[in-house]
């Protein structure tokens, strides 16, 4: 079983010949509406791939959000909703997808209208789980859910999309962070300077993801690459996210101590599927074997 602590969505995904300019309109060839948001995604896949995935995060009752939640539950996701009972609506991200190159733009205001205290029942929904992910938004729940981990000894994956407000205190719970090429801790420029930064933080096992290059990974002692597999890319939306689910889902099922041919194996795997995901446009396609 995995807990995935973090953010969900609403997610309109219009794929365009290219993105309008000011005043501009255009017809999207296709869309999307789905559930979304990096922890969500993560469960989703999580799920996909057979685990039992539990998704500790805001949705509220307005309608919007109860298409959220329908969706996650659809997908088999298990929601614990700390907004339950706010009517206001969900997070809604508008996205821009580019077959040409699998480029996306996207607009959301994520986390922000929310501040969401600890569940009383944390310790028990932390173990219950193999693993715990985190998105790095909802910080101080993540921050008092990283810790309950490490409390009752379960693993914790950090996905870094960016550097958020509080990134440090959660690093300390932290046993495995993937991160994006986006994610720039103070005072760092490159991976290498991400790994190392993080490595000074006690995160034992890292590593970096660069879209279709290889990921770069380190562990207490060792580090190195790992290739992503080619395809045609149609989209990239998720792809991250699709990432960390499969990681996490490899990681829980292999609760033994980290070795780097295991981690390797789980990162190798891990963008594997990934890689499956952006053949497809859309967050859900791949899973269908569009």
């Amino acid at each position: 079983m995995g807990l995935f602590v973090g953010l969900s969505t609403l997610d309109v995904i219009q794929l365009v010949d290219h993105v309008p300019g000011a005043d501009a309109k255009l017809t999207a060839r296709e869309q999307v509406v789905a559930a979304g948001g990096p922890a969500a995604n993560a469960a989703v896949a999580f799920a996909h791939l057979g685990g039992a995935a539990t998704l500790l995060t805001a949705i509220g009752s307005h309608p919007l959000g109860v298409a959220v939640a329908a969706d996650l539950d659809r997908l088999g996701v298990t929601v614990s909703d700390l907004a339950a009972g706010s009517v206001e609506p969900p997070a809604v991200s508008s996205v821009l997808v580019t077959p040409s190159s699998g480029d996306r733009a996207v607009a959301s205001t994520n986390a922000t209208g929310y501040r969401l205290a600890p569940p009383a029942d944390l310790d028990a929904l932390v173990a219950a789980c193999a693993i715990v992910e985190f998105d790095g938004h909802h910080m101080e729940l993540a921050v008092a859910a990283a810790r309950a981990a490490g409390v009752a000894g379960r693993r914790t994956l950090l996905d870094g999309g960016s550097w958020k407000a509080g990134t440090e205190k959660l690093l300390a719970s932290i046993d495995v962070a993937v991160c994006s090429d986006d994610f720039h801790p103070p005072g760092t420029n490159n991976p290498t300077d991400a790994l190392r930064f993080l490595r000074e933080h006690g995160v034992g096992w890292a590593a970096v993801s660069r879209g279709g290059r290889p990921l770069v990974w380190a562990g207490p002692d060792s580090g190195g690459t790992v290739d992503v597999p080619a395809v045609r890319v149609a989209d990239t939306l998720g792809a991250g996210d699709v990432l960390h689910g499969a990681l996490a889902h490899h990681l829980a099922a292999a609760q033994d101590d980290l070795t780097p041919e295991a981690f390797v194996n789980a990162l190798r795997d891990a963008a594997s599927v990934a890689s499956r995901a952006c053949a497809s446009f859309g967050t859900r396609a791949w899973m269908r074997g569009e």
